[in-house]
């Protein structure tokens, strides 16, 4: 039970901080229904980002996972729990949304990395779909980064977030 209640309040909590940040987006003409590929680093500039876009997003099945998926559904995201890693089907059932002209949205490294280096999950769900896989560039005001795999980013409240989406190509993870 007391579980539970961690769980509701880290959502309450993560749910205000996100509201709190000042987002500036910019995408390319032709920018459209699709793959948002977002990294694990930047998840709460994202979920800020795209809040009431309706995108059905792609959530760890993780503990950390319960309370990023609490707070994605408050912001109008639908929810679907797994992983690329772990159970293919899940990124299968993403690809309805897809076929019906929505948008879907995953982390491009997956719940365990390695950092920055893409997944196929992504890229399968965009080549078997026809949509396009959009990548997603944050720049941040202030904020901290915690010593974690991935190098979260957690931005300060009320900061101002830059988000640049792009085409994704295939070079783009030969870094």
């Amino acid at each position: 039970m007391f579980g539970a209640f961690k769980v509701k309040l880290a959502s309450i909590l993560g749910t205000l901080w996100i509201r709190s940040l000042r987002i500036r987006q910019s995408a390319p003409e032709g920018y459209g229904p699709g793959v948002i590929g977002v990294w694990h680093k930047d998840l709460l500039a994202c979920c800020a980002a795209f809040k009431g876009s309706g995108a059905h997003v792609l959530v760890s099945a993780s503990g950390d996972g319960d309370i990023f998926a609490r707070v994605t559904s408050a912001f109008g995201y639908r929810v679907t729990r797994g992983s690329d890693s772990r159970g293919a089907t899940n990124v299968r059932h993403l690809r309805k949304t897809l076929d019906n002209g929505g948008f879907v949205a995953m982390a491009l490294d997956g719940p365990r990395g390695p950092a920055l280096q893409v997944k196929p999950g992504s890229i399968w769900l965009a080549r078997s779909s026809g949509r396009p896989l959009w990548i997603v560039t944050v720049k941040y005001g202030p904020h901290f980064t915690l010593k974690t795999w991935d190098r979260f980013v957690v931005p300060l409240p009320m900061t101002t977030i830059d988000i640049s989406i792009n085409y994704f190509s295939e070079q783009d993870n030969q870094r």
